[in-house]
């Protein structure tokens, strides 16, 4: 593991109170527990005077690219890990994309830490190693006590130092932190956190969040078929490169999606899982 800052600098840093501290991990993540690969992407952990924010390098990528060419692009982070807090808190605003809105809800998420006294040195780095049960998992955390920063990836927080390394105990979601960088001002993310490309956080409930997912579940493809609903003469649509022209062939293409929905659900907070049907 690379890590592309120096200590005494980030000390240093550390009492400027107008600044932000960006520390970007690599996340790597299995959508599906049964099969050994993993989906790589970086993370990025924003730390301000105010607020915690973690998200998707991918996001700030495409917002950039947006305001510097005058684009209209968009993306959808598939961690489902985009989040923020204030300082010093566990009580998180959530975001997600669910079909074609996007929505937010709050969550209180108390993690309780076993501390160790085991420690290990990475380059010239000593870290000190933390267990705690989390989302239905069990996990292992490296933190750095050099590093005043009580603060990790995702929802991980609460340690006196920043997480290098986090990982669950059957290594569906392994973090490491590649490095950091400190900005001389706030960066907004009002069009592609709070708001995705044009979409702004509709504030919903976890039972809501759930009614929303099993309708997608359900019916993925619910505009289509009231677009062919609505006609009386056959239309072509596409899906995934295949063209639809009638509601057999759009069922046909439901099944498959309710199959894909399945064997990629989950999420880091498992316990959280929805648990779907097989729709005869």
């Amino acid at each position: 593991m690379k890590i592309i800052f120096t200590l005494s600098a980030l000390l240093i840093i550390t009492f400027v109170q107008s600044q932000t501290h960006r520390f970007i991990y690599e996340l790597k993540y299995k959508m599906d527990s049964t099969e050994s690969g993993y989906e790589k992407q970086n993370m990025i952990l924003d730390i301000t005077p105010k607020e915690v924010k973690f998200y998707g390098q991918n996001l700030m990528a495409t917002d950039s690219l947006n305001k510097k060419f005058g684009m209209n692009s968009s993306y959808t982070d598939m961690s489902g890990q985009v989040v923020k807090r204030k300082v010093n808190s566990f009580d998180h605003e959530n975001f997600i994309n669910i079909k074609a809105g996007y929505y937010s809800f709050r969550t209180t998420d108390k993690i309780n830490w076993m501390i160790s006294d085991e420690v290990k040195k990475v380059e010239h780095y000593t870290l000190q190693k933390a267990t705690a049960d989390f989302g239905g998992r069990s996990w292992t955390a490296w933190f750095c006590k050099d590093i005043p920063f009580n603060e990790g990836p995702f929802k991980f927080r609460g340690l006196p130092g920043l997480i290098f390394e986090l990982s669950d105990s059957n290594k569906n979601f392994i973090y490491h932190l590649l490095k950091s960088e400190t900005l001389t001002r706030t960066p907004s993310t009002e069009d592609f956190l709070e708001s995705n490309f044009g979409n702004k956080a509709i504030p919903i409930n976890e039972k809501q969040k759930q009614k929303l997912l099993l309708e997608f579940y359900n019916d993925p493809f619910a505009f289509e078929r009231n677009t062919i609903s609505k006609t009386a003469t056959d239309l072509n649509i596409n899906i995934n490169g295949k063209e639809i022209r009638n509601v057999d062939e759009l069922n046909t293409q439901t099944k498959s999606m309710q199959e894909v929905i399945r064997k990629y659900n989950n999420p880091i907070e498992i316990d959280k899982a929805m648990h779907y049907k097989i729709n005869k």
